[in-house]
Formats: C-alpha cells, sequence, structure tokens
C-alpha cells in the first residue's frame, strides 16, 4: 500500500527518533523505516520533509531524511525483478521536485540531495530525464551564490557519475554533451602544427559558464583576499568564503570537462584547444594566491586551509591535464610556464613555502610526469626511402620533437645539476624532527620512511623525481659520485649527528637509489671494500644513520655483486640484522631477502650462515611489535615461542622464495604437526599462514603438501574465521597442484565449496568465487558438473534478492554472474541442461523467485545489467555469453536484441580510459628486480591462457545473428529495423560490415 501525506507525521515521528541517542528509541524507529523504504510514496514522504520551510531549523531530522532518501534511490529507483521500485508517476514527482529545491542552506544535506540526483541521472539521463541540464542552466543564470554554488555541485557529481558509465553508447552521450563533435584528421603536414591550427568547434556552453564564472569568482577572490590580509574588519566573509567555494567547485567541474570530455589528444591528434586556453591562467591563480600564505597562517585559518588546498588542488589539475592532453600541453605557452614555476618552487622556494609541503609535493610530481612522458621522448622509428605519404606517427614525431626541443631550453645543463643537487642536499637531508622520532621509535619511522607511497610525502617524492631526472640525464652521474665522495671525505668518523653526518646519509640513498645508471661512474667492489665495510666496523650509536644506508645499499645493488663479494656482503648483512636499532635491522632484513631472491644467489656462500642468519630473524620477529613487521598477537595460553617459530619460518619461505625447497625437511613434519583442526585459535591461524606461504612460493607440489588438503574440510567445518587464507590456500592447490590435485581432492573441493557458498555472508563468498573462476577456466569440461550444487546457488544468488542494499552484495551477484556467463560459454550444453533441472527451479521458488520467464533469459537481465561493474575481460565473457543467447529457441530473445548487440559492439570496439578525481602515477620508485612468487606466476599463466582469449567475439556475434535470423525469420527483421540508426551504425562497424 502507497504512503501518502497523510502518514507525514508518522515519517517524521520515526526519523525523529533515528536521530535519538537513546537505543530504545533508535533501534525501533530503524527497523520500521527498513520496513517502509520499499513501498511506493516512502521517498515523496522523505522530500516533503527535507523541504519542508518549519523544519529549516531540524537539520538532524532533514538529514537523515536525505540519507534515506538517497539510500532508496540506490535500491529502488531502477525497476528490478525482485523488488516493484518506484513507479514512473512518483519518479517524475521527485525529479521535478528535486530541481525545484536547488537552494538548500544546508551543506550536508546539500551535498547528499547532488549525489542523489547524480544517481538518478545515471540511470534517467537522457531517456526519462532529457531536461535535467537545461533546467540547471536556466537555474545558474541566478545572481544568488548560494543557489549557482549548489548547482555547481550538482553539476560536479552528474558529471563524475555519468562519465564512469562504460559502455559504447552511454561514452558516446558523455561526449555529447560535455565535449565537442568529433572532427576528422583529414590532411597532415610533417613538420608544422598544421593539426592544431584548426581546433574543434566551440565547447558546449557549459564549459563556457564554467570557465567564464571561475574567472569571475576570482576577480572577487583576489581583492577579498587583499582585504582579509589588511585585517579589514568590514570585510564580507561569510559570503566570500562561499564564493571561494563556489570557485572551487568550478575548477573540479572544468578538470573533469576536459580530461572526460575529450579524447586524449596522444591518441586523437587533435587539439584540445581548452588546455591552452585555461593552464596558464590556473597557473597564474596560484602564482596570485601563494603570497597571501604567511598572511593568512596568522589571522585566517579558515582561508589558510583554502588557499593551500586550491594551490594543490590547481597544481593536481595541471598534472591531469599533461597526463590526459600531453600534446596540447606541449605548447610553448603553456608547458614552458609551468615546467619554470615548478622548477623555481622547487630549486628556490620562498620560507613559506618550504613548509608548505604537500604543494611543493605536487611541483615535483609534475616535474616527474613532464620528464617520464613518453610523448615528450624522441621517436627511434625511421621511415621507408623514398616513402613521401605522412602518417600519423610522424605527425607525433615531429609534434614530439618541438615539445623535446622546448623542454631542453627550459633543462639546460646548469640547470639539471642545480635541481639534483638540490634534491640530494636539501629534501633528502634528514630533519630535526626525523632524528626525533627515529630514537624514539626507530621501527615506526622504518615504516614511515621506507614503506610510503612515493607521492604522498615530500623526501619519496623528491626521490622519485630523482631517479627520472637521472634516466633523463646523462650529466648527473658524475654529480652524484661528486656529492658522494664530498659527503664521505667532509665526514669520516662519527661523534655527534651534524650536517655532515647527515649529508652523507643523503649521499648514500642518492646513490642507492640509481645503482643501475651510477655502476658507469662507481666500482662497487671498490666502494664496498673501502669504505662500506669501514662504517661498519663503527658501533658508535650515531652510526644507526649511516648503518641504515649501508643496509640499503646492499640491497639495491645486488645486481652489482659479483663472485667474491658476495660472501662478504652477505656476512656484512648478517652483521647489521644483529645490530640494537631496529630501523637498521629491518633494513638490514629487507636487503638480504633481496639478496636471497636473487637470480645469482649463491647458496654454496651463504649454507654455512643459515644457522646465525635464522637466529638473527627469529630475534628480530620477536622484537617488533607493528602489524607490518609482526604477523601475531600476544595471548595467554598459547606457547608464544611456538607462534613466533612459524611466523619467523613463514617469513623464512618468503626470503628463499623458489628456493624454499631446501627448508622442506624442516618444514614439511612441522605442518604436519600443527594443523589441526583442535589447535589453539592464535596457532592455527599462524599455522595456516605458513601452510599458504610454502603453496605460494613451490614450485612443484610434493606428496607431503597433497596429503594436508583434507585438512581444510575439519578447520572450515569449525570456524569460518579463517575462510580468507583458507581461499588462498584452496588457490594455490589449483594452480599448483592442476589436474593431479582435482584428481586426488575433487569429491575434498565440491564439499569444501558447497559447505561454503550460501552458508557464509557477502565478505565470506568474495573471498571463494575468484576461486570458482579459476576452477572453471582450468577444468571447463570437469569443473560444472563437478559443483553441479555450487554452481545451482550461484544462480539463485543471481536471481532473487535486492543487491543494491550495499557494495559487497552487487560485487557477489556481479561475480556470480560472471562465473555463470563463463560456464555457458564453455560448457553451453550444461547450464543449458542444468537451467531446466526441476530441482533448480525449487531451489528459487524457496528464494522466493517467481518469475515464469525461462532461467537463461532471467540470466540475460542479470548479465545485461552488470556489465557497467566487470573488468574488460568479464565484459568480453558477458558478450560472448550474450552473443550464444541469441541462438536460442525463444522469440523473447528478440526483446533484448537491441540491448545484447549493444554490450557486444562495445565490447569489440573498446571504451574510453577512465580518469579518478585524484590521479597519482603507480611507478615504483624502487627499480630492484623483485622475484614473482611461483603462484603468482602460475595464476598468470592461466589468466593468459584463458580460453576467453582465444574466442574472438566478432567471429560469434556475426555467427550467432545469422542463426537467430534462421530461427526467427520476419520477427528478426523487425527487431532488427528498430535498432537506433547510431547503434546499427556501431555494430556495422564492429563487424566489419558494409
Amino acid at each position: 500500500m502507497a504512503l501518502t501525506v497523510s502518514d507525514l507525521p508518522m515519517i517524521y515521528g520515526l526519523l525523529a527518533n533515528s536521530v535519538s541517542s537513546d537505543v530504545n528509541v533508535l533501534k525501533p524507529a530503524e527497523d520500521a523505516l527498513a520496513q517502509l523504504e520499499s513501498r511506493p510514496g516512502f521517498c515523496s514522504c522523505l522530500m516533503e520533509v527535507i523541504t519542508a520551510t518549519d523544519l529549516a531549523s531540524q537539520t538532524d531530522v532533514r538529514l537523515m531524511a536525505s540519507v534515506y532518501f538517497k539510500n532508496s534511490v540506490n535500491r529502488y529507483w531502477r525497476n528490478r525483478r525482485d523488488s516493484t521500485g518506484l513507479g514512473n508517476e512518483e519518479k517524475l514527482h521527485l525529479r521535478q521536485k528535486l530541481l525545484s529545491h536547488l537552494r538548500e542552506e544546508n551543506h550536508q544535506i546539500a551535498h547528499t540531495l547532488a549525489v542523489l540526483i547524480s544517481k538518478i541521472a545515471r540511470i534517467d539521463y537522457p531517456k526519462e530525464w532529457p531536461d535535467l541540464l537545461s533546467v540547471l542552466a536556466q537555474q545558474l543564470r541566478s545572481d544568488d551564490t548560494l543557489t549557482s554554488h549548489r548547482i555547481f555541485l550538482i553539476l560536479f557529481r552528474i558529471l563524475k557519475e555519468l562519465s564512469t558509465k562504460r559502455l559504447t553508447s552511454d561514452q558516446r552521450t558523455f561526449s555529447e554533451i560535455w565535449s565537442c563533435s568529433d572532427v576528422a584528421v583529414s590532411s597532415i603536414e610533417s613538420t608544422t602544427y598544421d593539426w592544431l591550427i584548426n581546433p574543434l568547434p566551440i565547447a558546449s556552453q557549459f564549459f563556457d559558464y564554467s570557465w567564464n564564472l571561475w574567472q569571475t569568482d576570482l576577480q572577487k577572490i583576489l581583492p577579498g583576499f587583499l582585504v582579509l590580509a589588511q585585517n579589514n574588519p568590514e570585510s564580507h566573509q561569510d559570503d566570500m568564503y562561499l564564493i571561494c567555494e563556489r570557485w572551487f567547485l568550478c575548477s573540479k567541474i572544468i578538470r573533469q570537462l576536459i580530461v572526460s570530455g575529450f579524447q586524449s589528444d596522444a591518441k586523437s591528434l587533435q587539439e584540445v584547444q581548452p588546455v591552452k586556453k585555461v593552464c596558464p591562467i590556473m597557473l597564474n591563480a596560484i602564482q596570485s594566491f601563494l603570497p597571501y600564505y604567511s598572511s593568512f597562517q596568522e589571522k585566517h585559518p579558515k582561508f589558510l586551509d583554502f588557499l593551500k588546498k586550491s594551490c594543490t588542488k590547481l597544481m593536481k589539475i595541471l598534472i591531469a591535464f599533461q597526463q590526459r592532453h600531453p600534446y596540447s600541453f606541449g605548447d610553448q605557452n603553456v608547458i614552458g610556464p609551468v615546467v619554470d614555476f615548478c622548477l623555481n618552487k622547487i630549486t628556490n622556494p620562498e620560507p613559506d613555502v618550504l613548509s608548505f609541503e604537500k604543494f611543493l609535493i605536487q611541483c615535483m610530481v609534475m616535474m616527474k610526469s613532464v620528464l617520464e612522458c613518453k610523448e615528450y621522448k624522441p621517436f627511434l622509428t625511421g621511415r621507408v626511402k623514398d616513402d613521401n605519404r605522412v602518417s600519423l606517427q610522424d605527425v607525433k614525431k615531429n609534434v614530439s620533437s618541438v615539445v623535446a626541443g622546448f623542454l631542453a631550453s627550459l633543462l639546460p645543463s646548469e640547470r639539471v645539476v642545480l635541481l639534483c643537487n638540490i634534491l640530494i642536499r636539501r629534501y633528502f637531508v634528514l630533519t630535526a624532527s626525523d632524528v626525533e622520532e627515529w630514537y624514539h621509535n626507530p621501527e615506526s619511522f622504518y615504516h614511515e620512511q621506507d614503506s610510503i607511497l612515493w607521492s604522498e610525502r615530500l623526501r619519496p617524492c623528491a626521490e622519485a623525481l630523482y631517479i627520472v631526472l637521472f634516466e633523463n640525464n646523462s650529466q648527473v652521474g658524475p654529480v652524484v659520485v661528486s656529492i658522494l665522495q664530498e659527503a664521505m671525505n667532509g665526514c669520516p668518523s662519527v661523534g655527534e649527528i651534524n650536517p655532515q653526518l647527515l649529508l652523507k646519509d643523503a649521499a648514500y640513498g642518492a646513490a642507492a637509489y640509481v645503482y643501475y645508471e651510477l655502476s658507469n661512474y662507481l666500482s662497487f667492489k671498490d666502494w664496498f671494500n673501502g669504505a662500506l665495510s669501514f662504517e661498519l666496523t663503527n658501533d658508535n650509536p650515531n652510526m644507526r644513520i649511516t648503518h641504515r644506508k649501508v643496509a640499503l645499499i646492499l640491497g639495491q645493488w645486488v645486481s652489482e655483486i659479483k663472485d667474491d663479494t658476495r660472501r662478504p656482503v652477505y656476512c656484512a648483512l648478517i652483521k647489521l640484522l644483529q645490530e640494537e636499532d631496529l630501523c637498521v635491522r629491518l633494513s638490514a632484513s629487507r636487503s638480504l631477502y633481496f639478496h636471497i631472491e636473487d637470480a645469482n644467489f649463491s647458496e654454496q656462500d651463504f649454507s654455512d650462515l643459515l644457522p646465525v642468519c635464522w637466529d638473527s630473524c627469529f630475534k628480530l620477529v620477536e622484537d617488533v611489535h607493528e602489524f607490518d613487521s609482526k604477523a601475531w598477537e600476544e595471548s595467554s595460553g598459547v606457547s608464544l615461542l611456538q607462534i613466533q617459530l612459524l611466523t619467523a619460518l613463514k617469513n623464512f619461505v618468503a626470503s628463499l622464495g623458489s628456493q624454499s625447497s631446501i627448508c622442506y625437511n624442516v618444514l614439511m613434519p612441522i605442518l604436519q604437526s600443527v594443523l589441526n583442526a583442535n589447535s589453539p585459535d592464535e596457532l592455527l591461524e599462524d599455522s595456516m599462514l605458513l601452510w599458504e606461504s610454502t603453496l605460494t612460493h613451490a614450485t612443484t607440489m610434493v606428496p607431503h603438501l597433497l596429503s594436508f588438503f583434507p585438512c581444510l574440510v575439519e578447520i572450515l567445518d569449525r570456524s569460518f574465521d579463517y575462510l580468507k587464507v583458507s581461499a588462498s590456500i584452496i588457490e594455490g592447490y589449483i594452480v599448483l597442484g592442476g589436474l593431479e590435485f582435482l584428481n586426488m581432492h575433487a569429491q575434498t573441493l565440491a564439499k569444501l565449496l558447497d559447505l561454503v557458498i550460501g552458508n557464509v555472508n557477502d565478505r565470506g563468498l568474495l573471498s571463494i568465487l575468484p576461486l570458482v573462476d579459476v576452477l572453471v577456466q582450468c577444468f571447463p569440461a570437469e569443473v560444472p558438473q563437478l559443483l553441479s550444487t555450487s554452481v545451482q546457488k550461484l544462480i539463485v544468488i543471481c536471481l532473487s534478492g535486492g543487491d543494491d542494499h550495499d557494495p559487497s552484495k552487487t560485487a557477489v551477484k556481479t561475480s556470480s554472474a560472471a562465473i555463470l556467463a563463463m560456464i555457458l560459454v564453455m560448457n553451453t550444453n550444461y547450464l543449458a541442461q542444468l537451467t531446466s533441472d526441476p530441482s533448480l527451479l525449487a531451489h528459487l521458488q524457496k528464494a522466493g523467485f517467481s518469475n515464469e520467464e525461462s532461467i537463461l533469459l532471467c540470466l540475460v537481465d542479470v548479465w545485461l545489467d552488470k556489465v557497467d561493474n566487470v573488468i574488460s575481460t568479464q565484459r568480453k565473457t558477458f558478450a560472448l555469453a550474450l552473443s550464444i543467447i541469441l541462438t536460442l529457441r525463444m522469440s523473447q530473445v528478440l526483446d533484448k536484441l537491441e540491448q545484447i548487440l549493444s554490450v557486444c559492439t562495445s565490447v569489440i570496439l573498446g571504451g574510453t580510459e577512465e580518469f579518478t578525481e585524484e590521479e597519482s602515477s603507480s611507478d615504483n620508485m624502487h627499480s630492484s628486480k623483485m622475484e614473482v612468487p611461483s603462484k603468482e606466476l602460475r595464476r598468470r599463466q592461466i589468466k593468459f591462457s584463458n580460453p576467453i582469449n582465444q574466442i574472438l567475439l566478432e567471429n560469434s556475434l556475426k555467427d550467432n545473428l545469422q542463426t537467430c535470423s534462421a530461427l526467427h525469420g520476419e520477427l528478426f527483421n523487425a527487431a532488427m529495423s528498430k535498432i537506433h540508426p547510431s547503434s546499427f551504425a556501431q555494430l556495422k562497424r564492429a563487424l566489419n560490415m558494409p
């Protein structure tokens, strides 16, 4: 029964109770609201509460109403088989009501409403909500600052939401709204920027309006900053701050429009004119803001926060433009001022800017991105003799040469040398606070310095920039050697922590990070036998600073350590592993790992060192306390010594990697004794972690390991607490044991999966479902029949119950659907028979599924619905499954024909790249060779040999369309004639049809 306006008092009362601090009042209210949320009219009642003028002051109740409204949109807006959803009439009312309530004064409520409008837009725009953008555009004409702020908040959320849709038709819709129409490159001259001379047609009115407002607001903000800096008491700070926030929103919208609204110019070879228009002015804004840093620091903390986030954001936007549209950004009037500005801020910052670390980090990220940009590198390809044709490759080559010339003029040799010196001498050097932190908590300092993402802290970011600078400039090598010699000569011995010692620490770090290039200028053998070995003879406590870097060097330079130097290095690392300082010991243990996993690791030189190495590692594991270092928590009633032994052994197995079989004579008896379902919880957990590590690094499946597998049934039958590590263990057996494992333990495996699927929560299912996926990939003929009960459960999961209450439920349904799609592709007859099994229908009816349509057709609805939620490989699987559906002898297939073809053509033609709001490089600043565990190698091999990769979707779709045509005749032709012309054109292009 639908809720009406007469139910408003009840809804309001429940909302008021739901924010009560009394649990006896709150819980019944939440339960009642949960019962009401699926009823028609519920969202309309919530909207009335949100917009009621007499409730304006009751922000907590209105906020709660907006939250329930947003959740209801997520769950019920899209009509589904398993819920009635909202009626079209109520949806129309809500859309109109939302657009009439733009001037929401409470920021939290306004933000929630913006999010839910964007969620509705994802589903309804443009078909059901065609006037959305035009209404917002009309409202933008208002002079009211708050209204325009709220509209830009909504626009930003809509932009973000629509830009993430992945189907080709959705991407086309987004492009038509936010960017310019495509213009083909008809003629290209090889020696000029001719392709940049003819810009695309003028961009949409939203970009123009946003950009004009951004500039207008900037002209209001800068005088306002001047008034604030003069501490004028009459300044209207609240109005000023709202303008600042609107301007900040405009900045994010402009970023989204330019990044997501245009194809990358590296692919299209078409200039993105807004990049040239926007970048110089954004850079000027940064330069105008920075001088106010010091005055705001003392007087206006709120505006200081705005200034800091704005300068940082603008620099991030410039980085996003450079990475998305490198050629347009490479214009001399863009890249020149930006690079010059960043270099000046890095090498000669004002005192205030020097303390503004987040901004300096972005300047370094920009420089790193420019220096390593492949579009700015010389092309090494040549041309065919006497071939006068100009290719796109020629154009790229010419443009890259021009940009490379700009960069060469911006970075002459003397400036590169200066930058290298500044990075090492200023940014690599430990500060007084660093030394203090190290002294009080060496373990925490180790993790903070060596394990953090390079783009999040200043010193790691400077180190990452330095590495790229070194790779791009041959003249840097002698500079580093010179600084290294200066530092070693200036600090021959240690009595106290002084600038000379800290410089040597910085120089050692600089030498460690670029071993692959510096080895041309520096003999490791001479360096180790001289200075480095001498450092290790000095036991002064302050030498921990140098010893940490010696440990780092010994690990990073592993490829340069040859023959008779290996054993002395092993001995040196074990000596460092025995020092008192935890930071030094942890650094030594990591470097020792690099040596043990190195392809040239000498077991002969290391074998007699193993006992002392083992004892030192055991002691280290005993002494560390943080989660990153220690794999257990102390617990009474459990032998701590046993836990320590298991953990140390696990770490040692990981260190040995592919060589781990040398310790099987010790390892296997321990595993056999501890893998017992009756073991105490803490001991069992560490036993399973050791079991997992053994499988991960094993190169062959030995009989002992095979015999352990049935233990998992007893362990999981006792508790699902160990499900995550159990899933990893099962995967290890699948990828390592292959058919031998399946033949021996097929029934045990089926029992395990049946025990878990349907009996654990969504999080647990997400641990297990990838195993089923791998099994089907590896054994498409054997596994589906073996796991029939589990496959039936996956069908029930897909076709019953809502999946929008939380992301994990959606992920479970999506993963299950992907597995079923793969089974259909690889074992079509089996899935067709299974979906006709009466027992499956009984299970579905018990789960509340009452649809009389074919179960296979119901799965089609799920595949169509979930194709947006999966990775590219799974999208191809979905498309292949949908293609096969075209061969069913059911006329209902034709009702879904356009949707099926849209998905298939989207996968064939591919989608555009995706960008997150905060883009950052995932490059690893450490270049040392890391061994890939045996399990990971086999996982990659399975992924590479996935039968899905061998099937051409184009051929499958062609054949199945012909079958569909033969089966349905004129009905097929009628269905094809209803397809939108643009979609039909996409289909023809995908299938190379004339």
